[in-house]
């Protein structure tokens, strides 16, 4: 059985229809990078999948419960857990006051504040500062650490490197080697594809709302990927009309 079943899904950001009649399936242990323009329509199935935005038709079934009305802190509860773009720590909480909140969702498992200080040594002797005054990269391992806490099931990580330099975004993924090769279930929304494609077992490209490419990523060149990123399929598809 699939941990994560999208089917026929849309959503609406404000009032753009920013989801357009979406299926996929995700199983357990897969790391999908979802790649795409911007205002393709990531970040919003990202947010309908967590329930931060309300589908406006189809179903989300995650580990065979449809929990397409279900509110976001009991999708939490359930095991999904959302790394939102922009961080959206507590800036007058400390990064352990950040990661405690997580606490309260009651789930146990493997990630606890020793756990997480571990896999990103950065956060450990920063601990006692207030989240607003951390650098963009230590702010984006408090986002990541913040989701583990919860002992996520699946995790939803919507632009890992945006707004930080390449040797953060280096440091960044160097920390998360042993998360991403412990058998978690990620979708990766990553700008940089090299990058994405570096971690995936599977990519799924999205382009005005719809999935146009979906399979695994040591099946597809660089090239079939960057032609559904800019739409290229199209042409010459049409080309060939």
């Amino acid at each position: 059985m699939s941990l994560l079943e999208v089917d026929r899904l849309d959503a609406r950001h404000g009032l753009l229809q920013a989801v357009r009649d979406v299926s996929f399936s995700i199983d357990k242990g897969e790391i999908v990078a979802l790649v795409g323009a911007n205002g393709a329509g990531k970040s919003t199935l990202l947010r309908a999948i967590a329930g931060a935005n309300i589908a406006a038709a189809g179903r989300i079934v995650f580990d065979g419960a449809d929990v397409t009305s279900m509110r976001a802190h009991k999708r939490v509860a359930q095991g999904i857990a959302l790394v939102p773009e922009g961080r959206r720590l507590f800036g007058g909480m400390t990064v352990e006051e950040n990661l405690q909140v997580a606490m309260r969702v009651g789930r146990r498992g493997y990630w606890t504040l020793d756990t997480v200080m571990e896999l990103f040594p950065m956060l450990s002797a920063r601990k006692d500062t207030l989240a607003a005054n951390l650098s963009g990269g230590e702010r984006q391992a408090a986002a990541i650490g913040r989701a583990l806490m919860t002992n996520p099931r699946l995790i939803l990580l919507d632009e890992v490197s945006l707004g930080l330099a390449p040797v953060v975004v280096e440091q960044l993924y160097r920390s998360m080697r042993s998360l991403l090769q412990g058998g978690v279930t990620l979708v990766l929304v990553e700008q940089e594809l090299t990058r994405a494609l570096s971690v995936a077992t599977r990519v799924m490209c999205m382009l005005e709302g719809k999935i146009v490419l979906d399979g695994s990523a040591g099946a597809m060149s660089r090239d079939q990927i960057v032609d559904a990123y800019f739409g290229l399929h199209r042409v010459a598809a049409r080309g060939r009309a």
